[in-house]
């Protein structure tokens, strides 16, 4: 007979079957930690895997100073390979990317994406022209803005990433609310959804949007139900940009979107499972 010392404590919402897939390094320029203290913090948080999605290289002239150069992605690639092989056995550790579309640079993105063997593609859209809109430093920006028109210059870009084939799953998908401007008709958002189930792509479920002024993960609950009702696959994502994030909120987001009748999917070698 055991004692109640010896049973191990559970916590009460498990993380065992969950993986975090979307997670950044220092390459970027704008996260902290090394690939094995993300791992480990994963293990420790009871996620069954992790995989790692830094920022892309893009050309010299777009981004610079937020994602790693072109001549740090085999530096980058050879963190992940150790952090897999320090915690096989214990966690799935798996190598993405978070890739930018950005009409014109589909080339050097498809360029970049066959260099090395990839597990999971993120597409995501940071830029409204030259506006980096997720930025803090340029949030005043919106006031210059109609939402309505912003939005739809949005989902049009995000329309483009689902149909360019270079991505498995859309990023963070209504992040123009980062900072509280919520789209006022969703209209758009809705026939991107057309799209991605038509296309069979999948959306990331991020949690970082819980800890930005906004205070909800991305996408919101209606885009959220409106992508199951569509048959669409989520992958949990953190957005960590250190190690204290990972599996951030993960209980909760995985009943939200249990609850809404969406499915939980992930990726290795760039297939979906789940």
């Amino acid at each position: 007979m055991t004692s109640p010392a010896d049973v191990p404590s559970v916590p009460s919402t498990s993380l065992s079957g969950l993986y975090d897939s979307h997670m950044h390094t220092p390459l970027c320029g704008h996260a902290e930690g090394h690939p094995r203290e993300y791992a480990q913090a994963a293990l420790d948080a009871g996620l069954s895997g992790i995989t790692f999605t830094d920022h892309i290289p893009m050309p010299a002239w777009y981004d610079a100073p937020w994602r790693m150069r072109l001549d740090q992605l085999d530096e980058y690639v050879g963190m992940v390979r150790e952090a897999q092989a320090e915690f096989a056995g214990r966690l799935e550790v798996g190598l993405g990317l978070e890739a930018d579309f950005h009409p014109g640079t589909e080339r050097f993105v498809e360029e970049v994406l066959a260099l090395h063997d990839w597990d999971y593609v993120i597409g995501s859209v940071h830029y409204l022209g030259a506006w980096g809109f997720d930025n803090p430093e340029f949030v005043d920006e919106y006031d210059r803005r109609d939402l309505g028109q912003l939005y739809r210059h949005y989902y049009a870009l995000v329309e483009g990433a689902a149909r360019c084939g270079l991505f498995d799953a859309l990023g963070h998908l209504d992040l123009p609310k980062k900072f509280g401007h919520r789209d006022p008709d969703s209209a758009a958002a809705l026939r991107v959804l057309d799209t991605v189930a038509a296309l069979g792509l999948s959306l990331d479920y991020n949690t970082a949007g819980e800890r930005k002024p906004v205070g909800e993960a991305y996408p919101a609950p209606d885009l959220l139900a409106a992508a199951a009702a569509r048959g669409i696959g989520f992958v949990l994502g953190s957005d960590a940009h250190r190690p204290s994030e990972v599996g951030a909120s993960f209980g909760a987001a995985a009943e939200r979107v249990r609850a809404a009748g969406g499915r939980i999917v992930r990726y290795s070698g760039r297939v979906r499972h789940g």
